[in-house]
């Protein structure tokens, strides 16, 4: 799909967009300790705050206010504490508190053997999902991580792009990697597909600490995520 090709440039930023398939269902939740707290989804996650939002209502809390509650991700629950630093209807930016406990349970949480482990191969799947053409494998953990693998019309693997919550790393054929950090994010709903709209700054030089981190996540991967022969020639790809 041409959509999913473009990129948008500008000489003072160096910023480039992406439009990338979404996946409509998210499975890390967190709930709140307060009297009738809502369940509300982890739409973004890093280690220093988190997006929430709900499906439908209201939340009632306000830009400031202290939250405390736990994420619920799989048999993985965690405590944390922050505080509201914008909020809309249905959503809100939450930066967590800064103890030194809460960052190193929330390393132990988001480290990426666990992120890894929690990829699911949607193009495996049967959930009814509309899968750009070209997209050969999609894997996707809640909130923080996502690798988007694809191919040329010969099926030769052509492109893959890594996701480890702000962070991007992107392979292509005749270009190489590149490295990027995420700048925003939004919605677009099309007949066909729900989208992101993921707008990054690009570094100068690509940026060793975010290639070996995709590394290390993709070498966590087994053979029930994606194939071996798509496995090495990643690992590959993000050694050179």
């Amino acid at each position: 799909m041409a959509s999913h090709l473009n990129l948008v440039e500008s000489d003072f930023e160096k910023l480039e967009k992406r439009i990338l398939p979404r996946f409509p269902f998210c499975y890390m939740t967190f709930k709140g300790t307060h009297d009738n707290s809502k369940v509300f989804e982890v739409k973004d996650i890093s280690f220093s705050g988190m997006q929430l939002g709900l499906r439908d209502g209201e939340h009632g809390l306000d830009k400031d206010q202290q939250v405390h509650g736990y994420i619920h991700w799989g048999s993985r629950e965690l405590e944390v504490s922050g505080n509201i630093k914008w909020a809309t209807d249905m959503r809100l930016g939450v930066e967590f508190s800064t103890s030194n406990s809460s960052r190193t349970h929330m390393d132990d949480f988001l480290n990426v053997k666990n992120l890894a482990k929690h990829l699911k191969p949607l193009h495996a799947f049967d959930h009814g999902l509309y899968l750009p053409v070209k997209l050969k494998y999609w894997l996707r953990a809640d909130g923080p991580v996502e690798i988007f693998v694809w191919q040329h019309n010969d099926a030769e693997l052509s492109k893959f792009q890594i996701l480890i919550m702000e962070n991007f790393v992107e392979w292509e054929d005749g270009k190489g990697l590149k490295t990027a950090r995420v700048i925003s994010k939004r919605d677009v709903d099309t007949p066909l597909i729900n989208e992101d709209e993921i707008v990054f700054r690009i570094d100068d030089s690509v940026d060793e600490f975010k290639t070996t981190r995709a590394h290390k996540l993709v070498s966590g991967l087994d053979e029930s995520q994606v194939p071996p022969s798509a496995l090495k020639f990643m690992l590959m790809k993000l050694r050179s």
